[in-house]
């Protein structure tokens, strides 16, 4: 039996240790998917809860799960493994907050389009996808940085190596 080969986005998201739970989570993913693309690291301030800024990442990835199975064995395990902690604030700082943004370019989180946290580091592996009116992510991104505070963090790394890097 053949099995199908998906490909998914993921935001990362942590403010809690957040250069540490990246980097930990990345790795993480690299040994349960095949990783295609990683982007830069973005700072964002917390959105509907005081708290240290967050740093978000976007992850570009193959593998045969289902979005379902994805999410159960995957990314709330490993949320659970770098301790994160879910209470009432959906807001509150955490470790680490694993998101599935697209799958097979199917957009599995609307926010995608209403975000810069969200829009520029998934831009960044993606440009090329493009909301129903037409507007391709790269210039939603550019339109979103410019109304929200963000910035690029260059001092912070997660590139880890992975089939087709170049490096």
């Amino acid at each position: 039996m053949i099995l199908a080969v998906h490909q998914v986005c993921l935001l990362l998201g942590s403010n809690i240790q957040p250069e540490k739970n990246l980097l930990l989570a990345v790795q993480f993913l690299g040994r349960q998917l095949e990783i295609l693309r990683v982007s830069s690291v973005w700072e964002t301030p917390p959105i509907g809860s005081p708290g240290p800024n967050f740093l978000n990442a976007a992850v570009l990835a193959h593998t045969e799960l289902d979005a379902k199975t994805l999410k159960d064995q995957v990314l709330t395990p490993l949320e659970a493994h770098l301790g994160r902690v879910r209470t009432p604030d959906k807001y509150a700082p955490r470790t680490i907050d694993l998101d599935l943004i697209l799958f097979d370019e199917r957009l599995a989180d609307p926010a995608l389009w209403q975000y810069a946290h969200r829009a520029v580091p998934v831009a960044e592996v993606l440009p090329e996808v493009t909301s129903e009116s037409g507007e391709s992510l790269q210039a939603t991104a550019l339109r979103l940085s410019h109304s929200s505070p963000i910035q690029l963090r260059p001092d912070v790394s997660i590139q880890i190596a992975y089939p087709g890097s170049s490096g």
